[in-house]
């Protein structure tokens, strides 16, 4: 009996914050360990149903970065990146919408219905989901000083975010599963940044919440600490100190977007933790780092409001 209390417990526990996100969107960008581990995947899934059950509605975009590398050293092809940017030539692109669009996003559709939900796989090419436009890349010479553009082949970066196909899908029921490939003015494909397409897409359909799964415990300080609460001066002060640095920045950069762009909270957790997502969502603490627009402190985590 004091089992089955403890559960009715933690049960009530939860529900303010059942009632606080029923009937909202969650845009989640699925990457990292928690893509790559086999469990994780499984409970990931579990994860993002188990949302969808309690009235929520979950938009999950992924990426695929390894996977793709991976398929293009069985190809005998060598990869090459500029400033974290995979250059992606004609041939380069059909792996990547291959291995996105196809084999990726179809497994994850495959866990989620496994765990007892409905999905359905996209790309941002259906119904003109992700119009884009080619991305300058703007170095410095470090001979002449000068600044020069970078070519690197078919990357671009979202124009415009047409989200009446994923209003659909939830309005049924359904789970979307988006690739970040987009389509350009001449109906060419672009490889996007994953990071960059899930605020886009947070943005377009107002999400109460965007999450980004990664394999570190959140933002870090100089020591390796946590940092719960994030303002937006602090981000750009750690950014322009290299304290956040590499794939960090990204996750940053576009928290603070989307948030400026009506998004009502922006969350950088680590998942490779079981139930990542849950224990965001559904705890006092939460886990993590919530990036704010305004200064916040950045000693403790505050209890949710």
């Amino acid at each position: 009996m004091k089992k089955q209390m403890e559960k009715v417990r933690v049960l009530f526990e939860t529900l303010p914050y059942i009632r606080k996100f029923s009937g909202s969107t969650v845009v989640i960008k699925y990457g990292g360990n928690a893509m790559v581990s086999p469990e994780l995947r499984i409970l990931f899934a579990e994860d993002v149903v188990f949302l969808r059950y309690l009235g929520i509605s979950p938009v999950i975009v992924h990426g695929g970065g390894p996977q793709i590398g991976e398929v293009m050293r069985r190809m005998g092809l060598k990869a090459r990146f500029v400033d974290g940017h995979r250059v992606t030539d004609e041939e380069t692109m059909d792996i990547v919408e291959m291995v996105l669009a196809g084999k990726v996003n179809k497994e994850i559709v495959t866990n989620v219905q496994r765990a007892g939900g409905l999905a359905v796989g996209l790309s941002g090419k259906d119904a003109f989901l992700l119009r884009a436009r080619k991305k300058k890349l703007r170095k410095v010479n470090p001979e002449s000083q000068a600044p020069e553009i970078i070519d690197i082949g078919l990357v671009g970066e979202v124009t415009q975010v047409n989200p009446g196909i994923i209003n659909t899908l939830k309005a049924g029921g359904f789970i979307p599963v988006i690739s970040p490939v987009g389509v350009g003015p001449d109906h060419e494909t672009y490889n996007i940044n994953a990071d960059a397409v899930a605020a886009d897409i947070a943005r377009s359909l107002s999400a109460h919440k965007l999450i980004y799964l990664t394999d570190s415990e959140g933002v870090l300080d100089r020591k390796g600490g946590l940092i719960p609460l994030l303002g937006r001066a602090a981000a750009n002060r750690l950014m322009k100190e290299g304290v956040i640095r590499e794939g960090m920045i990204p996750k940053v950069t576009h928290s603070l977007r989307a948030l400026e762009g009506g998004v009502g909270q922006t969350h950088i957790i680590d998942g490779r933790l079981e139930h990542a997502v849950l224990l965001e969502m559904f705890t006092a603490e939460g886990i993590g780092t919530e990036i704010q627009l305004d200064p916040a402190p950045t000693e403790k985590r505050k209890k949710k409001s």
